[in-house]
């Protein structure tokens, strides 16, 4: 795990969701349980546990008694949502603000994307 200052649950609840973003854990497929997380991670199982029950909090997992954790139907359209907010609060809104600053508007900046990204 990174040692970025986040905590470890938090880390494998992002990862797990990762996986889930890049197809390569699809909807309803089996995760990992939380002792292969814990042993693959060289973490305690209970932190394993944490991050899987804050999936299951967010309806990104469902718990099968006795079979194991999986992917819900949805789990991707959901995740890619969200992070498309997040993308928007934490990228358009400062990259909004700051051409307000300078005068230009969002017409403006959508020419410049477009420019930009013909560039890149």
């Amino acid at each position: 795990m990174n040692d970025d200052g986040r905590p470890l649950f938090v880390q494998i609840a992002e990862q797990i969701e990762t996986s889930i973003v890049d197809g390569s854990l699809a909807e309803e497929a089996q995760v990992p349980s939380t002792n292969e997380l814990a042993a693959f991670h060289r973490i305690n199982p209970a932190t394993a546990a944490k991050g899987v029950s804050r999936l299951v909090a967010d309806g990104v997992l469902l718990k099968r008694r006795g079979i194991g954790m999986f992917v819900a139907t949805g789990a991707r359209t959901l995740l890619l949502e969200r992070r498309r907010e997040d993308f928007a609060r934490q990228y358009l809104a400062p990259l909004l603000a700051e051409a307000r600053k300078l005068g230009m508007d969002a017409e403006q900046v959508k020419k410049m994307i477009d420019l930009w990204g013909d560039e890149a």
